[in-house]
């Protein structure tokens, strides 16, 4: 089960670094081009950026306090974080009427439960 975990949480991390890195460095203009950045169309700069910063945040915190050793329970917290953000993702792309991105976007959602049952239960971090 603990390699299960890493591994969903890699997953995460990874996401959120892809995500992340193209929402605070690529122009608006860039993102809104294709379809699943159409949601920046209407969005600030800003706001897209900050979320990108996030994201980028959400990928350190899934990872490196169980890897240093450092307050390992941040893991499942940033899960936590991870599924309200992917509750917003959902929300968005379905308003949208973007199917395909709501069903990937929940699969993200449920590894990231996964994820922080698994941290917060069975197979928490010893603290």
């Amino acid at each position: 089960m603990n390699l299960t975990l890493w591994i969903g949480t890699g997953v995460l991390a990874f996401i959120a670094l892809a995500g992340g890195v193209s929402k605070a460095f690529l122009p608006k203009e860039k993102l809104s081009a294709h379809e699943g950045g159409r949601w920046t169309r209407e969005t600030s700069p800003l706001f897209i950026r900050v979320l990108g910063v996030l994201e980028i945040l959400a990928a350190v915190g899934l990872v490196l306090p169980a890897v240093l050793d450092v307050a390992p329970v941040m893991v499942p917290v940033t899960a936590v974080c991870w599924v309200l953000l992917m509750l917003g993702a959902i929300v968005t792309h379905g308003k949208l009427g973007q199917s395909k991105l709501v069903a990937l976007t929940s699969v993200y959602l449920l590894i990231a439960v996964f994820v922080a049952w698994g941290r917060f239960g069975p197979e928490a971090f010893p603290a």
